[in-house]
């Protein structure tokens, strides 16, 4: 779990570091400089090319976790990234030439006030692509174990180009449109420094033969293109939704919440880089015991970090509102609640979706992932068109669904393997965040109405102290029941 820990870390002061950037540019530059009609277009159109970008990588990014550690020779290795590097062309080429087609689908799915989005949609595919392209090499330099550059460039990359553009914007130094553009480009651009460095870390001798069990690579990356289709759905299929009922702005308001209760997840992300084939190396080994271990660590880990991240978020994210000057944001209290409640369960399952993907049951991904996909569809329909319940009910929607088949995935993985990510431990650590949740959601410091600049820190203030005191009791409480041990002695090594 050394190597785990060491670069789960680094990663997540990365990840971290992205978070405060984006939420800067969330919370501040968006609605500031784009306002709320241009920035709900922003939104909107990554949300598309989340949508379709698993489609253009053709799962490459999996097959290479799962297949690399499984070739024993350097030419069985050089074979099998020789071939998968060309895969995604099959499918985003033919994408490209059938973008008219596309257009029009998209265009005919917006209402007539949202038609701003027409002369913006080939970004989309343009992004997909790029960001197909980027997770294929970001997996080339995984399975070498070397996590941490392609981490920057994925977090960090984005969130820094969006700052300069958004800057950009404000001094007049470009206009919206051209916004949109230049960040089109950053994204083109950040494949080749991704490719480079993927390079630099392992360059195979290119054959012009498949390895000898290409057929078992194919239909792997065949499931996962599916698979990963459907996933992506759960994922932005919300944010989609929204201009086919209310004004594009609701798409920039939604975001809002829904990137704050995302917060709580970046130790996952982290953790995952390096899970993922770590994973894949014990399966391959059949080192069962050596998964279970990994599983088990992962969850505790993950949820006490991920647990503390939630009590700040949901604890503060009311005076964290009272904030922003477009008051359209204000009262996304419960998305953000029920966004981070999904988030910290998949947090509580550690490697479980590792373990499903990188084993010979990975087909059972495509039938939960489709399940998934028509799960949050109809729940999005049901609660945001039928019932009416606004994104509260988009939020509702996703908790619903992930809830479900996690638990479903929870009871898959304890069936074929007979093993689960649950100590004794595990209960006193959603115990205590259950009872700190309880102690300080309902309430606030009262304080008096303090004016800097005519800016009102009083909310500022509040969530300090509210922080402050939940860190504190939290930390203390972990330590003393012994929680986790590895981050006891990450403790005791610095403070003997």
């Amino acid at each position: 779990m050394g190597i785990v820990l060491r670069q789960s870390f680094r990663n997540t002061i990365i990840i971290y570091g992205a978070f405060l950037i984006g939420g800067i540019n969330t919370i501040l530059f968006y609605p500031k400089i784009l306002e709320s009609e241009f920035y709900g277009m922003v939104v909107i159109l990554l949300s598309a090319s989340n949508l379709i970008m698993p489609l253009t990588a053709f799962g490459i990014q999996y097959t290479i976790v799962k297949f690399y550690s499984s070739y024993e020779t350097k030419e069985q290795k050089d074979k099998f990234l020789s071939s998968v590097i060309f895969l995604p062309l099959f499918i985003a080429l033919p994408i490209g030439f059938l973008w008219d087609y596309c257009h029009e689908w998209i265009m005919n799915k917006v209402t007539k006030e949202n038609q701003i989005i027409e002369s913006y949609t080939f970004s989309i595919y343009l992004i997909a692509v790029a960001c197909a392209y980027f997770e294929l090499f970001y997996s080339w330099t995984k399975v070498q174990l070397q996590t941490i550059f392609g981490n920057i460039l994925k977090e960090l990359w984005n969130r820094v180009v969006v700052m300069i553009l958004l800057s950009a914007v404000f001094f007049g130094f470009i206009t919206k449109s051209e916004f949109i553009l230049y960040l089109t480009f950053a994204y083109i651009i950040r494949v080749f420094v991704m490719m480079f460095y993927a390079f630099s870390m392992y360059f195979p001798k290119f054959y012009f033969k498949l390895p000898d069990n290409y057929l078992e690579v194919l239909k792997y990356s065949g499931y996962i293109i599916l698979a990963g289709s459907a996933g992506a759905i759960l994922l932005d299929i919300d944010k989609i939704m929204i201009p086919g009922k209310d004004a594009i702005e609701k798409a920039a308001y939604y975001s809002v919440a829904v990137f704050i209760g995302s917060f709580i997840e970046a130790p996952s992300r982290a953790m995952t880089q390096i899970l993922q084939p770590l994973t894949s190396k014990s399966l391959n080994e059949f080192n069962t015991r050596e998964v279970e271990s990994l599983y088990k660590k992962s969850s505790i880990n993950l949820l006490l970090v991920g647990g503390l991240f939630f009590l700040l978020v949901n604890c503060g994210v009311g005076e964290l509102f009272k904030l922003m000057e477009d008051k359209g944001y204000a009262g996304g209290e419960y998305v953000v609640l029920m966004i981070s409640l999904a988030k910290l369960y998949t947090m509580f399952l550690g490697s479980n979706g590792a373990i499903i993907n990188n084993s010979k049951f990975y087909k059972v991904a495509l039938p939960l992932a489709l399940g998934m996909s028509l799960l949050v569809y109809f729940l999005n329909s049901f609660f945001y068109y039928t019932l009416n319940i606004g994104t509260d009910g988009l939020a509702l929607a996703t908790l619903i669904t992930i809830v479900v088949f996690n638990t479903v995935k929870l009871w898959f993985v304890h069936h074929k393997f007979t093993i689960t990510p649950f100590t004794e431990k595990s209960w006193k650590m959603i115990l205590i965040i259950i009872v700190l949740f309880g102690t300080f959601y309902f309430w606030d410091f009262s304080l008096p109405e303090i004016e800097v600049l005519e800016f009102s820190i009083t909310p500022l203030i509040n969530i300090a102290l509210k922080s402050i005191l939940i860190t504190g009791i939290y930390i203390l409480l972990v330590l003393k029941l012994n929680i986790s041990n590895e981050i006891g002695l990450l403790v005791k090594k610095y403070y003997k």
